[in-house]
């Protein structure tokens, strides 16, 4: 395996190896040359519901220790808290008990990410319910949202929010909505997933990296294609690599760069062990680029063999 040519730290999200133990899946990625994980606290990967949290969290902490993997958790388990709505109950949800179930999976997933010494804990606001007009949506993310960024502060541990397309916070603009209007609390930070910002944003994606600098916590990549938002493996989209790693690592960016293919699942050995390989190649091929490079993404295809 060849070393990692730049100062980027590369891992990948368990939400993509779902029908792996989560042992058998870190030592996976140890053995492929990860420097960390992105952990989806679900039913089958420290359920964050589930009896004796803290014994778990401290048996996965001793574990990632043992392998020398970084990690983040995320929450954006499908069905962990319901199982007959995706990614239910929201921060938006008109119930207001419904809104503090999932504000508790996410003071559990802080809990968790101060315990195993994470860098971040991701999250993200939810689809706009029927029948709700987006002021009032605004109104109950910022409010759910409040004590959440008050136990991320007493843990030292980011809170770093996802534009999701198709939620309501869903671009980089609708990021910074958010942090205005909550008087831009220091422990609220961006997750940029930069194949997103190939799909939505009006930036390339180099350029988005450079724009969210300041506010960058954790960073998920994947391919992708303009206006579809279908996280593809590498080479299959449109996406130009190298200049978009080097615009990352010129930001100074700390944390992990996490590989995120949760619905190629079903090959996740495949897909983790031949994905690293190309970030590794892109890397490479960032260093030689000028300063700031050529931040457009070609239609024609990721330039990364």
């Amino acid at each position: 395996m060849s070393p990692n040519p730049s100062p980027l730290r590369f891992g990948y999200g368990t939400n993509g190896l779902a029908d792996l133990r989560l042992d058998d899946a870190l030592a996976l990625l140890a053995d492929l040359g990860y420097d960390g994980v992105g952990l989806t606290l679900d039913h089958m990967h420290l359920d964050p519901l589930a009896p004796d949290l803290a014994a778990r969290t401290r048996r996965v902490a001793h574990r990632l220790d043992e392998l020398g993997l970084g990690v983040t958790v995320e929450t954006g388990a499908r069905y962990v808290l319901d199982p007959r709505r995706k990614h239910g109950p929201s921060l938006l949800d008109p119930d207001p008990d419904d809104r503090a179930r999932r504000a508790d999976l996410l003071l559990r997933a802080v809990r968790v990410a101060a315990d195993l010494g994470a860098h971040a804990v991701h999250c993200f606001s939810g689809v706009l319910p029927d029948g709700t007009d987006e002021d009032t949506a605004w109104k109950r993310l910022a409010e759910t949202l409040t004590p959440v960024l008050d136990a991320a502060a007493t843990a030292g541990v980011p809170l770093a929010v996802e534009p999701e397309p198709g939620h309501l916070l869903a671009t980089l603009a609708d990021f910074h909505h958010l942090r205005r209007t909550l008087g831009e609390p220091e422990p609220l930070g961006l997750t940029l997933d930069l194949g997103h910002c190939q799909c939505l944003e009006p930036l390339p994606p180099a350029d988005c990296v450079r724009e969210a600098a300041p506010w960058l916590r954790h960073v998920q990549i994947e391919d992708m294609r303009r206006g579809i938002h279908e996280h593809l493996p590498f080479g299959d989209g449109e996406i130009d690599f190298p200049p978009l790693l080097a615009a990352l690592a010129a930001t100074g960016y700390q944390g992990l760069t996490v590989v995120e293919l949760p619905r190629h699942s079903h090959a996740g050995p495949h897909f983790a062990a031949r994905s690293l390989p190309f970030l590794h190649r892109a890397a490479r091929q960032s260093a030689t680029l000028p300063p700031h490079g050529d931040p457009s993404a070609t239609p024609e295809g990721s330039s990364t063999p």
